[in-house]
């Protein structure tokens, strides 16, 4: 399983990332990898994101932020010199025995879902 964790619906880092999960789709199927996505949007939210980029996999709702802070990515941040809580953006690879293998923590987006297929292609 590939359990992803994003900022925020329809920006563009979260729909540049989503959109390459979208489109390397098929490659993590034939892995038998399960991609999800969660992020603390509504359920709302993430059907409209699902439809306007036609994401072929689930996007999990965490509005309480509980598996966020469970997997430690619910952390204070700074950008333009303000502090503020959010999502950093994260990725973790479980093996089919549920067992985490792999994190990539506080990821840019360019090259990061490759990144995720080469880790499961060469490692599980």
């Amino acid at each position: 399983m590939v359990l992803y964790f994003y900022p925020k619906d329809d920006t563009p880092g979260c729909t540049t990332e989503a959109c390459d999960f979208r489109d390397n789709y098929e490659n993590f199927q034939d892995l038998n990898a399960v991609i999800l996505g969660i992020s603390p949007d509504t359920e709302e939210s993430h059907k409209k994101f699902i439809d306007k980029h036609e994401l072929p996999f689930e996007l999990l709702v965490d509005e309480q932020k509980e598996v966020a802070e469970q997997f430690g990515v619910w952390q204070l941040k700074k950008k333009f010199g303000k502090e503020y809580m959010g999502i950093v953006r994260s990725t973790f690879i479980i093996d089919k025995e549920g067992v985490l293998r792999k994190e990539f923590r506080n990821i840019q987006v360019k090259g990061h879902v490759e990144n995720a297929l080469n880790y499961i292609r060469e490692e599980l």
